[in-house]
């Protein structure tokens, strides 16, 4: 099995020595565009049945976008009102920056092409973004304040995450979205205050993986301010601590348990 040099220090600080004919779970490579578009649109429907599994959805609320391999200036995202639970391949749509949608035949929620079309003209690296209404994200929102290093998984955002702290009500404006997008930055992520969370990523599985973490890191972080004082991680061995799970390529491997589990699961997904 030949691993492609970018992921030997993750590997490394992640599993023992590989045995001969190691199987693993790798990053699809050397891809057409179509065979490009379609992985990302098996990703995308994989994550949404995620996200509902876990509970994140509330009513027509969330979203997450994938861009088109092909054209920039276009990104697959779920049709409006549909839950989570049943998003399959054949019902993402395709829609342009404007909103227009191009291929499918449902309408775009508002939000999702005003906020997700400026974070992906802002951010040319991120193929994917998501977007929720998860409980313990609203809740953390609502304090104003960043994620703090309290956690080994909550380092993945230690000075890599943003904070948007205007809220206006529900995003429908070009010149919002493009301040959504100014709060993310070039982190992987951003708390919208008293709105929730949305992360980046250079695929899908890692969007999607850092918005389930997050989640998690503000569940802990307000169950530890309840009990106590928490006692964060010092500065160092957070940064150090996120050059072990903050890469792009370890959030794709810890989002690979739960694709798999719902692919199992759910086969139909991509139909």
């Amino acid at each position: 099995m030949t691993v492609p040099a970018e992921y030997l220090p993750l590997l490394e600080a992640a599993v023992g020595p590989m045995p001969e004919k190691a199987e693993l779970p790798l990053p699809p490579m050397g891809l057409s565009v179509d065979e490009e578009r379609e992985q990302r649109k098996r990703d995308l429907a994989v994550a949404f049945r995620v996200f509902g599994r876990l509970g994140f959805s509330e009513g027509v609320a969330g979203h997450i976008t994938a861009r088109d391999p092909e054209d920039s200036g276009l990104f697959w995202v779920n049709p409006f009102g549909m839950s989570f639970n049943q998003i399959r391949v054949s019902d993402l749509i395709c829609v342009d920056h404007n909103g227009v949608v191009v291929h499918g035949r449902r309408p775009v929620n508002r939000a999702a092409f005003v906020i997700h079309a400026q974070v992906h003209d802002a951010r040319p690296d991120a193929v994917a973004a998501a977007h929720a209404h998860s409980v313990y994200g609203k809740a953390f929102s609502s304090l104003g304040i960043p994620l703090a290093p309290l956690t080994q998984d909550a380092c993945a955002f230690y000075d890599d995450h943003g904070i948007y702290d205007d809220y206006a009500g529900v995003v429908n404006e070009t010149v919002e979205g493009k301040r959504v997008a100014a709060a993310i930055g070039d982190h992987k992520a951003a708390i919208l205050k008293n709105h929730g969370l949305i992360t980046v990523g250079g695929s899908v599985s890692a969007a999607a993986w850092w918005f389930v973490t997050m989640e998690r890191s503000c569940q802990a972080q307000l169950a530890a301010m309840a009990a106590g004082e928490p006692q964060e991680i010092d500065h160092e061995t957070a940064l150090l601590t996120r050059s072990q799970v903050g890469s792009d390529i370890a959030g794709w491997f810890q989002f690979r348990p739960l694709w798999e589990q719902t692919v199992a699961s759910s086969p139909d997904v991509f139909d």
